[in-house]
C-alpha cells in the first residue's frame, strides 16, 4: 500500500514517499525538487505534453517548474523524496531537469529522508537552515533568469557533483577526508568546512549516507548477505554495519527486503512516551 510522509518545516515542505512495486507512483507537483532513492528501469512518465521512457538511477534529482510530471510506468517500489520550499524563499522561476546528478540536492535530501523514514531528530534552526541552502542552490543552478550568490566559504556545485561522483566510485574501498579533498583541490581542513556550509552535511555524514543507501539497493535487488554487502560498501564490522543501517533507514538490513521506512518509523513514534 502507498505510504506518504509529510512533514511541514520552516522554509520548506517535505513528502516522503514508498510507494510498492505495481502501484501507480501518480503525479509529481509543480514547483518542487525530489530525488529518486531507488533505480527503475524504462520507467515512462509525461511532462510539457511529452513522453518519456528512461532508465532512472538511485539519487537522481527531478526539479519540475510549472508543468507537473506524471508517472505512466514504474515497474519497481519507489522510495522518493520530494521538497517544495516556500514561494517566498524560492519563487516559481526553476527550469525544469529531469533525472539529473547534484549532490547538494542529494546531501540536503538525504538529511530529510532520515528524519523521515527513521524518525531522527530535526530541529527548527536546522530544517530552516536547509531550507535557504536548498533555494539558493536551485535559484543559482536552475533558475530560468541568472542568480549568483556570495560562496562565503562553500564549494561551487560543480566541485561538489565531482566530489559526489568520486565517492559513488569509491563506496567499496577507503574512504578518507583526505581522498575527497584532494578531488576539490584543498586541505583537508578546508575542504570539510567547505563541504558541509555548501551541504549541510560533514563529509563523513554525506559517505556514510551514500552507503547505506547503495547497502539497501544490493539488499533488494541482488541475494548478497548482509555480511557481503557490508563488505562491498566498505564496511568490514557487520555489528557497526548492522547499527547505522537501522540508525538511518529504520530497519535491519535483514528485514529490507520487506520493509515499510515509513511504517516503521511510525511505529518508533508510536513507542515513544
Amino acid at each position: 500500500m502507498t505510504r506518504t510522509d509529510v512533514r511541514r518545516w520552516p522554509g520548506m515542505r517535505s513528502e516522503y514517499s514508498w510507494i510498492p512495486a505495481g502501484e501507480s507512483a501518480g503525479r509529481t507537483e509543480p514547483n518542487q525538487v525530489g530525488v529518486s532513492f531507488t533505480n527503475h528501469r524504462a520507467a515512462v512518465y509525461e511532462s510539457d505534453g511529452k513522453t518519456v521512457q528512461a532508465d532512472i538511477a538511485a539519487g537522481a534529482v527531478f526539479v519540475t517548474g510549472d508543468d507537473p510530471i506524471t508517472w505512466m510506468r514504474v515497474g519497481e517500489t519507489t522510495e522518493a523524496l520530494e521538497i517544495f520550499p516556500d514561494l517566498d524563499l524560492l519563487p516559481p522561476l526553476l527550469k525544469p531537469v529531469a533525472a539529473t546528478r547534484d549532490g547538494i540536492v542529494l546531501a540536503i535530501s538525504s538529511v530529510l529522508r532520515r528524519v523521515h523514514a527513521a524518525d531522527a531528530p530535526l530541529s527548527d534552526i536546522e530544517a530552516s537552515t536547509l531550507a535557504h541552502r536548498l533555494a539558493a542552490h536551485l535559484l543559482e543552478r536552475y533558475s530560468s533568469t541568472e542568480v549568483s550568490f556570495p560562496r562565503q566559504g562553500k564549494l561551487d556545485h560543480a566541485t561538489v557533483d565531482l566530489v559526489a561522483q568520486f565517492v559513488e566510485a569509491e563506496l567499496d574501498g577507503e574512504l578518507t577526508i583526505d581522498r575527497l579533498a584532494a578531488v576539490a583541490t584543498l586541505s583537508p581542513f578546508h575542504f570539510a568546512r567547505a563541504f558541509k556550509a555548501s551541504t549541510g552535511l560533514a563529509p563523513h555524514q554525506f559517505v556514510t549516507a551514500r552507503r547505506m543507501d547503495r547497502a539497501k539497493t544490493l539488499l533488494r535487488d541482488s541475494a548478497a548477505s548482509v555480511v557481503d554487502v557490508a563488505h562491498a560498501v566498505g564496511l568490514s564490522n557487520v555489528s557497526h554495519f548492522r547499527r547505522v543501517f537501522r540508525q538511518h533507514l529504520g530497519v535491519l538490513p535483514g528485514e529490507i527486503a520487506r520493509s515499510d521506512p515509513l511504517n516503521r518509523a511510525s511505529r518508533v513514534r508510536s513507542s515513544r512516551p
